[in-house]
């Protein structure tokens, strides 16, 4: 029994690198070297045909026609009679080669299945030694399809420098997507071609192997394509020929090259399917990024197809609108920004009607093309959708395919995508621009903060190996009151009551907790608290703090500019403070030596200030100040440290994001002072109990007290702030 063929897969994402010639001379000259039936199969949808018109031949059927004899052939006992059948519905070529296109006319686009690819592959196997395909240019779900089914995946280039910009991309997204580097190499086309890199400059800069160089001949080329002729007839001893004549020969010789044979290294992961090599990868789009209801994922361009066709609109706007030359200054007009936006939507309908032409035939789907290639071109993009929906509270973007949001606590992943890494990069330059920052190679890093008060952070590379990062925390809009955060389950009311008490009576309190656990905005409920008759005076890294006292002075650090120069940080502005006359000091996050100024402020007469800080819990809160104190350069003993926070830190109060993404306050401690040399003596009140799971993975559980009384509770009644002793009762007690 003869094995199963082998699946060539030739692509290319750049037009005009000879793909197409390539893969009908290879598929002539695999049939000719190797004396056995070769199979043509056409993919390329955006030029219908090719591969028939060089071989001077009328395909008869396309895989679309064969649908329903392709879906029957997955019945039980109907492979083998369907493979003899299918081979009668190829149309042959004199060569031994048998074509099949996947549609003979742009109107059958709509209805090519990529599902069909699979049953077609495994009947070809059984009759025909080789599969070429022609991949076409965009990484659509039937070129998935394809390269599921392959053995070996050709890319094919030019000694320019935009394809192999492209080159190096496509093996980016294919081994993204899962298929194994070692299935992909690279052949060369018009190789030493005059004004061409040198063909070594080109095998170091791509990470596969280059198995072939084929010399420039278009003159040749060009009259056995006019002739309808492969070149292996028409000119047997062009070099050009000889090339592809030699390629074939290694893919005949050398069965190594193909992923799933004996001799070819297997990569870690692959699994194969018996007795067919076949590489089976989770690799459809639809698969990996599945797509979702809701007003913030896009109804299209979701798909390769749909971003190739978008970025050609794209650069045929930047081209007729000159937008490389338009100032970011003007985006931020917004009378100029809408003429603008107009006119640009007008040239980008206009230019869908060109490209796309039956494959967008829905009116809804144009209108939402034209707006999604008009954010990209003149705004942020996938972002702006992303921006102004009021549930989400981070945006995270790993590159231009891996977009991230944060809703009601969770991370998803968008079907949204950016056109290229590049797209990022602009975006990220709009975004920090108009703030007076700047982001490239010298300065490859930013931190800013948006005029709503986002958060913004980006790094790029080479410090970033996979494309441009991009990450907002979105400014809240809502001010959360006591009752809000209690509604909330956040936590109980004693909770709140306890925490009101702290801040009347002037008691020092740091709220803690892991990124994005609700400090910021527990803090801000608890400064709500302070009295609107005193002076509060705020530092943070970027403002989010939102009080609504009148007396109120917001200062913000700054970082260094280009040159390194005009930082202001937290402690230099802490500092100042001092010399404000403020009743109360608020610190957005303490995270470095300004934690020693405060802890001597604390104690002082700077009592009621209030901080965050970064901690696994209350009782790693203390090693976390010990650390940051010691960044100060201040060469003080452990057991100095530990007797300044004892004296000056008063309430500790812990935030977490469970599992179900809702934010509670997990444990309020007092800190009643030192035990032993450096022990610092601490005591839970209040705590969250959780006993378990409801049956949609919600956090179940009950906010208790732990029996202790704050040490200062006496204190709270001489001052006229009582408290009801049954509030720190444990249920027991109760």
């Amino acid at each position: 029994m003869n094995p199963p063929g082998k699946c060539i897969v030739v692509f290319s994402t750049k037009g005009g690198v000879g793909k197409t010639v390539v893969a009908t001379n290879l598929a002539v000259s695999l049939a000719a070297e190797s004396g056995a039936p070769v199979a043509l199969i056409d993919l390329d949808v955006m030029a219908v045909g090719d591969a028939a018109r060089m071989l001077n031949i009328a395909p008869r059927n396309s895989i679309v026609d064969l649908a329903p004899m392709l879906k029957a052939s997955t019945e039980n006992g109907q492979a083998a009679g369907r493979a003899q059948e299918l081979i009668g519905r190829l149309t042959p070529h004199p060569s031994n080669v048998h074509v099949l296109p996947a549609v003979l006319n742009p109107h059958q686009v709509q209805s090519l299945e990529p599902q069909l690819l699979k049953p077609l592959f495994e009947l070809l196997r059984q009759t025909h030694r080789y599969i070429v395909v022609d991949g076409g240019r965009t990484f659509s779900d039937t070129l998935m399809s394809a390269f599921d089914a392959s053995n070996l995946i050709l890319l094919v280039m030019t000694p320019d420098v935009v394809s192999l910009y492209q080159t190096k991309w496509s093996i980016g997204v294919i081994e993204s997507l899962l298929f194994p580097l070692n299935m992909v190499k690279a052949v060369l086309n018009r190789a030493e071609s005059r004004g061409g890199a040198e063909t070594e400059d080109v095998r170091a800069a791509i990470p596969c192997d280059v198995i072939a160089e084929i010399p420039s001949d278009g003159k040749t080329v060009g009259m056995a394509i006019n002739q309808g002729v492969p070149l292996i007839t028409y000119s047997p001893s062009a070099k050009v020929t000889l090339a592809i004549r030699q390629l074939a020969s290694q893919m005949v010789q050398k069965p190594e090259l193909y992923l799933g044979s004996a001799n070819a290294p297997q990569q870690r992961g692959a699994a194969l399917q018996p007795n067919s090599g076949v590489l089976q990868a989770s690799r459809l789009w639809s698969d990996r990024v599945p797509e979702k209801s809701g007003e913030i994922y896009t109804m299209v361009g979701d798909g390769d197809e749909f971003i190739a066709l978008k970025r050609r609109i794209h650069d045929g706007l930047v081209e007729k609108l000159d937008l490389r030359k338009i100032d970011l200054a003007l985006l931020g007009d917004r009378a100029r920004a809408k003429e603008l936006r107009e006119k640009a939507e007008g040239i980008i309908t206009n230019l869908l009607a060109k490209e796309a032409g039956g494959i967008v035939a829905s009116h809804e789907h144009r209108l939402r093309l034209v707006k999604e290639i008009a954010d990209e071109a003149l705004g942020l993009g996938p972002l702006e959708e992303l921006l102004a929906n009021q549930e989400i509270t981070d945006i995270l973007v790993n590159n231009k395919d891996e977009i991230y949001i944060e809703r009601n606590g969770k991370l998803e992943r968008t079907a949204k995508r950016f056109l290229s890494n590049e797209q990022v990069h602009i975006v990220i330059e709009r975004i920090v621009a108009p703030l007076g920052r700047r982001i490239d190679e010298s300065v490859p890093m930013v931190d800013a903060r948006l005029p709503d008060g986002s958060r913004v952070n980006a790094i790029i590379p080479p410090l970033s190996l996979k494309g441009p990062v991009l990450s907002i925390r979105k400014f809240g809009r809502i001010n959360f009151k006591q009752e809000d955060l209690i509604k909330l389950g956040t936590m109980s009311d004693d909770m709140g009551a306890f925490l009101k008490h702290c801040v009347i009576a002037r008691k020092n309190l740091i709220v803690s907790g892991g990124t994005g656990s609700g400090k910021t905005t527990l803090l801000n409920m608890i400064s709500s608290f302070i009295p609107n008759t005193e002076r509060i005076v705020t530092i943070e890294d970027a403002a989010e703090l939102r009080l609504a006292q009148e007396h109120w002075v917001a200062l913000e650090s700054r970082a260094a500019n280009v040159e390194g120069r005009g930082a202001i940080t937290i402690r230099d502005l802490f500092r100042n403070v001092l010399r404000m006359r403020p009743d109360r000091i608020i610190i957005g996050e303490c995270r470095g030596a300004e934690s020693l100024d405060m802890l001597q402020a604390m104690n002082t007469g700077h009592d009621g200030s209030l901080t965050t800080i970064h901690a696994n819990s209350t009782h790693d809160v203390i090693s976390r100040m010990d650390s940051m104190v010691l960044m100060s350069n201040i060469d003080l003993p452990i057991r100095a440290i530990r007797e300044q926070i004892a004296s000056a830190v008063h309430v500790i109060c812990h935030t977490a994001r469970m599992s179900d993404g809702t934010r509670k306050i997990t444990k309020i401690s007092e800190i009643v002072g030192l035990k032993g040399d450096i022990d610092v003596d601490m005591k839970d009140l209040f705590i969250f109990q959780q006993t378990g799971l409801d049956g949609h993975g919600g956090v179940q559980g009950s906010f208790v007290a732990t029996g202790e009384r704050p040490s200062f509770f006496e204190e709270l009644r001489i001052k006229g702030i009582p408290l009801p002793a049954e509030m720190f009762h444990s249920p027991v007690q109760r």
